[in-house]
């Protein structure tokens, strides 16, 4: 075959192979507009009335307009219409009188924000942020926020892993400190090895909190005090915990002998030291929240094939029922009464 002849072909298949990548990409984007167009969940525009009641804050994962928008739904009508805000977050969490929102600008770079939100859900001001933003949470008159972020690259992290730093402040003014600075008591003796990591805090009050503290492969439940920077285990093998509203018990999930990254759900009793496992026994990556003092809620991926969403689950917190939908295309639930 002449020069000529093989430069023609390789020409041809580079067109064909051209032609095909355009056609491909002409057809996912047609593929994802009809997925816009089509899966879309009923909406209503009284949001003022929903944020006058009982209602539940999430991040809507509909494909439409409003994917990644903060909505919210009466506690009465969860899987009903969803009233959509202005702020889009990849978490959220909400009082009656503000809101945290975390969220990612993606481009060529990356790059995060943790914001809080007034009650039009417009930015008041940015909060101190160290990494890629995991988790989040406001005491209930709003007055502490905190924020925890994966970092990389601290000194005792393989090449790769992530360390974490949770950060206390508050709402109106300063930072009150990086739990990583507290002193971690455990059985008595104080923690002082450097890979000491801390995150999934739930406040108390304006003083005491519950977080997760992990150290050489272990974690515990913790409870801590601002006003004496310390925290205290006050249990093994306990992740991402959030107080009941009575205050008696915490719901988090635990490892216990499970395959590496999955987590069985639980409730703790403040008074009693007693476990209940819950009968959600699906892995759930999430710090759950309570709809009440009966039952709790938490965010789940959907296990479908091809399918980036999630809902938000309910289920007992007395071990007893079965898990059941609460709101579908949702995620990052928080009550707000």
């Amino acid at each position: 075959m002449s020069v000529r002849a093989r430069m023609t072909v390789m020409v041809a298949v580079l067109l064909v192979a051209v032609l095909g990548a355009g056609g491909y990409v002409w057809r996912e984007r047609q593929s994802q507009a009809h997925s816009r167009a089509t899966a879309t969940v009923p909406t209503r525009t009284d949001l003022a009335a929903v944020r006058a009641q009982p209602h539940l804050v999430f991040r809507s994962t509909a494909l439409g307009d409003g994917y990644g928008r903060v909505a919210a739904v009466p506690l009465s009508a969860p899987d009903g219409p969803r009233a959509l805000t202005p702020a889009s977050c990849e978490r959220v969490y909400a009082t009656a009188a503000e809101a945290i929102c975390l969220s990612a600008e993606r481009g060529v770079v990356t790059t995060y924000r943790a914001q809080l939100l007034d009650r039009d859900w417009q930015p008041q001001r940015d909060l101190p942020l160290t990494g890629i933003p995991s988790r989040a949470r406001l005491s209930r008159d709003g007055s502490l926020v905190a924020t925890t972020t994966f970092v990389f690259g601290d000194s005792y992290a393989n090449p790769g892993q992530f360390s974490t730093r949770t950060v206390v402040s508050r709402s109106r003014a300063e930072v009150v400190g990086d739990l990583e600075t507290f002193r971690l008591v455990v059985d008595g003796r104080t923690v002082t090895a450097a890979d000491r990591n801390l995150w999934g805090v739930t406040f108390a009050d304006d003083d005491r909190f519950y977080a997760t503290a992990a150290s050489g492969g272990k974690t515990w439940l913790v409870e801590g005090r601002l006003s004496t920077r310390q925290l205290t285990a006050l249990r093994r093998d306990a992740e991402c915990p959030s107080l009941s509203p009575d205050r008696t018990r915490i719901a988090f999930k635990k490892h216990g002998d499970l395959p590496p990254g999955r987590w069985r759900l639980a409730v703790y009793d403040l008074a009693t030291g007693a476990e209940t496992l819950l009968a959600e026994t699906r892995s759930v990556d999430d710090q759950v929240e309570w709809l009440d003092d009966r039952q709790v809620v938490y965010g789940l991926a959907r296990q479908s094939e091809g399918t980036a969403s999630s809902d938000v689950w309910r289920v007992a917190a007395d071990g007893s029922g079965s898990p059941q939908v609460l709101v579908p295309d949702a995620w990052s639930p928080a009550v707000v009464r």
